[in-house]
């Protein structure tokens, strides 16, 4: 058996973690929040980008979590396919979820199967994101720890976007992404509970690439699309924001360009 730490640079890791899936699910909640007050195409564009928000957000937050994550008497290789492939996976099954919410026309049970998407797109993304890992040895899960780290996923996923979706105040978002940001970050170090590590000795070449070769450019670059979509969500004018421009707009122009009586033509 081989002895784990899991903070390796104390509470920096999972302080970051945190602080970036509470990003990446305040920006995926307030796209959602957006789409359900519009329609046809623009509902669709704001859901891709919830979709994208909330995915590339619990991928990065696992994976900042993962860079205090050691093994003594191992190096630590990521396998990039499989990176990748938990990254697509984080987006796709996330955006199933959010669209089940933002076009669901029962809206209990659109909930519930939004927040399973998610909750399951969650936990998909962290056992994909792990069986990319490449050490001198192997990996094995307790397979009671790993149940209760769905449920901890699915649960507080559908609580979230039920406050993300009903209660429509700063502060209740603020409420849901902090609620969603706690469901990945307890999830995550709930999974990491369930690891075992036997290690091999005799194996040498581990292959994929390290941590800072591949997944730091990687999570820099997600990161950096979290800030940008983030700068552009709050730049958008809503729904009422849009309406109420135009009617000023509308009223600017009656004001220089009076329209004459219809009696005093000619």
């Amino acid at each position: 058996m081989g002895t784990m730490h899991h903070f390796s640079f104390g509470w920096l890791t999972p302080a970051l973690s945190f602080a970036v899936a509470c990003a990446g699910a305040a920006l995926g909640l307030r796209c959602t929040l957006r789409a359900l007050s519009a329609t046809g195409p623009s509902r669709r564009n704001w859901l891709l980008t919830a979709a994208a928000a909330i995915g590339s957000g619990i991928w990065t937050m696992h994976f900042v979590a993962m860079f205090g994550f050691t093994v003594d008497g191992s190096e630590l290789r990521y396998d990039v396919p499989l990176t990748v492939l938990s990254l697509l996976v984080a987006v796709l099954v996330t955006g199933l979820g959010v669209f089940a919410v933002g076009r669901g026309r029962h809206r209990g049970r659109a909930l519930l199967l939004g927040g399973l998407t998610t909750g399951l797109g969650v936990a998909a993304m962290h056992y994909l994101g792990m069986a990319a890992v490449r050490l001198h040895g192997g990996l094995e899960y307790r397979p009671g720890t790993v149940a209760l780290s769905v449920l901890i996923a699915v649960g507080a996923a559908t609580a979230a976007l039920w406050a993300a979706v009903t209660i429509r105040h700063l502060v209740a978002a603020a409420g849901a992404a902090l609620l969603m940001g706690i469901a990945v970050s307890c999830m995550h170090y709930t999974g990491m509970a369930a690891v075992q590590v036997h290690l091999e000795p005799a194996r040498t070449d581990l292959g994929g690439a390290s941590p800072m070769e591949f997944v730091f450019p990687l999570v820099v670059g997600l990161g950096s699309f979290l800030l940008l979509t983030a700068a552009f969500v709050a730049l958008s004018p809503t729904t009422q924001e849009g309406a109420a421009y135009a009617a000023a707009t509308e009223l600017t122009i009656e004001e220089f360009h009076p329209v004459e009586p219809a009696g005093r033509a000619g």
